[in-house]
């Protein structure tokens, strides 16, 4: 279902968040997203307009990736249904609790997530789930 492809990527979202608005059928990755699409009306424009879909986000000016941003709530998600690493869904658990919103907890959360990844590409190595869980007690403990 998955491809390295940015362009097949991006038209997931493209169609879970159509075929939602169109009140059609979706598989179950589908609703995941349009689950996530649905909590960000600041994407909806976005979606709306597939001549946006191979834009490139620049950080350098200021930009955010919305697909990076939604795909990193997909893993998120992924991470929580499977218990991995270890220990997540109680640290999830905690910092809703502490943050009283689930969906602030996941943006809190992309942050050690981003962390892991670019450090996992910067040393060409697998992400470090220890250091990446540590990341996320943090964010639970503090407060």
């Amino acid at each position: 279902m998955f491809s390295n492809d940015r362009s097949q990527l991006r038209q997931l979202f493209y169609q879970a968040w159509q075929g939602r608005l169109d009140g059609r059928p979706l598989e179950p990755l589908e609703m995941q997203i349009a689950d996530i699409v649905a909590q960000h009306p600041e994407y909806h424009a976005l979606l709306a307009d597939e001549a946006q879909r191979d834009r490139d986000y620049l950080p350098e000016n200021g930009e955010t990736n919305p697909f990076l941003h939604m795909a990193m709530h997909l893993a998120l998600h992924e991470q929580l249904a499977t218990g991995r690493p270890a220990g997540i869904t109680e640290v999830h658990a905690r910092l809703v609790r502490r943050l009283g919103d689930a969906h602030e907890a996941e943006h809190r959360m992309m942050d050690c997530l981003a962390e892991a990844l670019w450090q996992s590409q910067r040393q060409g190595r697998p992400p470090d789930e220890q250091a990446y869980l540590t990341c996320l007690q943090r964010l639970a403990d503090v407060g």
